[in-house]
């Protein structure tokens, strides 16, 4: 019972939902590209034991100041795992994930190595700069670039698109904890500019996603496609509209909404189709 305890806070330290999150838009990306199934299968895997790996990163890093505010859900901080188990689950990530990486051609795996680097660096130093959604945007944007194993290259708007939606991503993950954060001395660009800003940046950055997914690509949108901008505007609007009560998450579920449409629309067009 102790060892399936221990197991599961491992698991709990990884950030699983995000890790599961992005490695399956990654499957749909690579799948829709013209990679072969097995090359598409370990490109999957190299995401997924990257995403493990900034995950325990993360609360490595993090485990003195969540201690500090008290964080319960954190394993590391409430001591339900030993650092040293945590600490060998990301060298081992962080070695599968380099070595799946470089099964592909070397223009897609040095995508992915950079990518990879980056995320470490927000781990490690980044999150608390005015630069902490740089790597965000560096991560997500080249996320493409390795899925399509460098052919074709993608397009910059989906480069771009990618790399807003991973910028998005930054603000969405941070806000809820602006306050733990400011407590333990994190001041990353969300923290610099305040709730409401950071707020109204991601709703910028979603809807701006929405549109380089819909007028990007070559030939004229579908109707389906183009319903999905105003779509965005009016829930975005509403959201924030709603968002005038203490503690309201109707802002915060508008953004995630627009989000989850913005990933439907880069898994409905592919790689290989831009």
């Amino acid at each position: 019972m102790k060892q399936l305890s221990a197991g599961w806070a491992l698991v709990r330290a990884s950030h699983p939902l995000p890790a599961v999150a992005v490695s399956a838009v990654a499957a749909g990306l690579a799948l829709g590209s013209d990679r072969p199934l097995g090359s598409a299968v370990l490109a999957t895997a190299a995401v997924f034991a990257g995403q493990l790996s900034v995950g325990w990163l993360n609360d490595l890093v993090d485990a003195p100041r969540d201690a500090l505010v008290g964080r319960t859900d954190k394993p590391l901080a409430a001591k339900e795992i030993r650092p040293a188990a945590v600490r060998a689950a990301f060298l081992a990530s962080a070695v599968a994930a380099v070595a799946l990486t470089l099964l592909s051609a070397p223009l897609a795996a040095a995508a992915h190595l950079a990518a990879l680097a980056s995320a470490w660096a927000y781990d490690l130093k980044l999150k608390s700069t005015a630069i902490s959604v740089l790597p965000f945007a560096v991560s997500f944007g080249l996320l493409p670039a390795f899925l399509s194993n460098g052919d074709p290259f993608p397009p910059p708007w989906l480069i771009a698109a990618a790399a807003t939606l991973g910028s998005a991503a930054h603000f969405v993950n941070v806000l809820p904890d602006l306050a733990d954060d400011a407590a333990t001395g994190v001041r990353g660009l969300p923290h610099r500019l305040g709730p409401l800003p950071s707020r109204l940046a991601t709703a910028a950055l979603v809807l701006a996603a929405s549109l380089l997914l819909v007028f990007g690509p070559d030939g004229t949108a579908s109707p389906l496609a183009l319903a999905t901008v105003p779509a965005a505007v009016v829930i975005l609007i509403a959201g924030f509209l709603l968002d005038n009560r203490p503690r309201s998450r109707a802002a915060f579920r508008a953004v995630m909404l627009v989000a989850l449409i913005d990933v439907a629309l880069l898994l409905h067009i592919g790689i290989s189709a831009a």
